[in-house]
């Protein structure tokens, strides 16, 4: 699943050739066909990120609202675009672009009302000019989930995947398995910075070099991924040299270096309560 970063540098892309631009619709697919007859014809106003999700206004107060979950795709043509496959759930095209989205987990016309209920539930996000640590800090320390799966939970923090996650709490030092609700503000501040300065460099160059990574194996290549503890399992760790841990919490592999972020000093949390899981989306 694409994490924040990403859909803040589509939105930016967006923005960037988009915005001012009259569009046609249409739902090759045919599940977007009423969507598609209300925003033919319609002038896109602006383009905004909120975590993993996308919105797009269009005059006359029309929002578009993408969440592309595990499988979505928007494919951009700023030459002639092909045929849209039988994937395609929506088309958008105009004299400067045209996008294809297929496979999203959501994609709706929201009135400006409902782009607001659907916001209020997102938690803080890093990427935001306005987003607010102290807001969260109290969402993501309310209750006795570990961190780790308390990170995820996009009602707490939005924006953050597996990632994100594994590269902040490694940079922070903290044990994965940490209740959310023992957490020191000292050490947020710590994460929240760190999260936010992946989220920032993912946004900007379209990948996470999480400092201090291992180098590329091959010279040659110039621009790739580079990580800590994340995918590493049974490599060692760039700091200490002991070997990275994966392990599965919440249905998720979890990174972590047990040396260097105190794994083995905290015990494993109990269950978490019932309504104290992930937000859907």
């Amino acid at each position: 699943m694409p994490e924040g970063h990403s859909i803040h540098r589509v939105a930016r892309v967006h923005r960037r050739w988009l915005v001012g631009r009259r569009f046609t619709a249409d739902s090759p697919q045919g599940r977007l066909d009423r969507a598609a007859r209300v925003l033919s014809g319609r002038v896109l106003l602006g383009v905004d990120a909120h975590g993993k999700h996308l919105f797009h206004v269009f005059e006359g107060d029309v929002r578009l609202h993408i969440h592309l979950g595990l499988f979505g795709r928007i494919r951009h043509f700023r030459s002639e675009a092909p045929a849209p496959s039988l994937a395609c759930r929506l088309r958008l095209a105009s004299t400067a672009a045209t996008l294809h989205l297929s496979g999203p987990s959501a994609c709706e016309l929201l009135t400006p009302e409902g782009e607001a209920a659907l916001r209020a539930r997102l938690g803080e996000d890093p990427l935001r000019a306005e987003a607010s640590p102290d807001r969260a800090y109290a969402r993501l320390t309310s209750g006795r989930m570990p961190l780790a799966q308390a990170l995820l939970d996009q009602g707490r923090i939005a924006g953050v995947g597996n990632i994100v996650r594994a590269e902040a709490l490694f940079l922070a030092r903290l044990p994965p398995l940490l209740p959310a609700c023992e957490l020191e503000r000292g050490a947020f501040d710590t994460l929240w910075s760190a999260m936010r300065t992946l989220l920032e460099d993912g946004a900007r160059d379209g990948l996470i070099v999480t400092p201090g990574a291992p180098p590329l194996p091959s010279p040659g290549r110039k621009r790739a991924e580079r990580f800590c503890v994340y995918g590493r399992t049974g490599l060692p760790c760039p700091c200490c040299g002991a070997k990275v841990k994966g392990q599965t919490l919440a249905a998720r592999t979890l990174y972590s270096c047990a040396a260097c972020q105190g794994v083995d000093r905290v015990r494993r949390p109990r269950r978490a309560r019932a309504g104290e899981g992930e937000a859907s989306r």
